[in-house]
């Protein structure tokens, strides 16, 4: 296992791991219930990243694109086939994939070749993805620039209020970031069990939920495939989870979505279990 922990994912360490107390009625959900033999078809999935290279093995397929460029004052939205320029939306794609096979992924690529990019593409990004009518949005990226809070909390608000799940990492760094210190969204950091279906559920936010993101083989350039750890990686997890939720029940709000996790969380005592 890796000897760095993303920070934020301390909460879902074994050793820190929160046993809860179950809500009599609340938290009785089962997964079979949730998404069982769900595979994401008719979900529309916006990655938020580097792009996706639609032939890599892993992803099998892109169903839109949107390039954001530009200037503030004359921002550009390219929306012809573009790929991945550093690997880092293959590696959403493919745990997306992989988790809700059926799902149509769209990229909207706002970084580049060094996992940069500018904070107006971002929010552009996030905007189009929202306008366009995306069913859950992957945000494994975010801000620590405080020129960009009030953007993005709008948008999120935005999200949320049209019922548009933004699932978001932590900062790998112990910094905050944004949107993923919003209320609004479903923020996401790092667990170390090599299981794609288990996640946590965190009492003490602002983090919410963790997932796997260390030490995961993930699809990257040019065909190839890396092991890597990030609250990056934790992300998609959670997001292919939601997919699938939403195709077995569709129109669920944000809030709704919210609590069928928290529920089906883990670390949630089970009676008799």
């Amino acid at each position: 296992m890796s000897q760095l922990r993303p920070a934020w994912s301390a909460a879902f360490a074994t050793d820190a791991l929160q046993t809860l107390h179950p809500i009599p009625g609340l938290d009785d959900l089962t997964p079979e219930w949730a998404w069982g033999s769900s595979t994401g078809a008719g979900v529309k999935v916006a990655i938020i990243d580097s792009g996706i290279d639609a032939d890599h093995p892993a992803v099998g397929g892109v169903q839109g694109y949107v390039q954001i460029g530009g200037t503030p004052e004359a921002l550009t939205y390219d929306e012809s086939p573009h790929g991945d320029a550093y690997g880092h939306g293959n590696a959403c794609a493919g745990i997306i994939r992989s988790l809700a096979p059926e799902c149509e992924l769209y990229s909207v690529k706002v970084l580049g070749a060094g996992l940069t990019g500018k904070g107006i593409h971002f929010a552009a990004g996030l905007r189009w993805a929202i306008e366009a009518g995306m069913d859950v949005c992957n945000l494994s990226l975010g801000s620590t620039k405080q020129d960009f809070f009030g953007i993005l909390h709008e948008l999120a608000d935005l999200a949320y209020f049209r019922h548009i799940p933004l699932v978001v990492a932590a900062n790998n760094l112990p910094a905050p970031s944004f949107p993923s210190t919003y209320a609004a969204v479903v923020s996401v950091a790092a667990h170390d069990v090599p299981d794609p279906e288990r996640f946590y559920y965190n009492p003490d936010p602002p983090v919410e939920f963790g997932a796997h993101g260390i030490d995961v083989r993930v699809a990257w350039q040019g065909g190839s495939w890396i092991t890597a750890t990030g609250n990056s990686f934790a992300t998609p997890h959670i997001a292919g989870i939601v997919a699938r939720i939403l195709t077995k029940h569709p129109g669920l709000t944000v809030f709704q979505l919210k609590t069928i996790l928290r529920a089906l969380a883990a670390n949630v005592a089970r009676v008799g279990v």
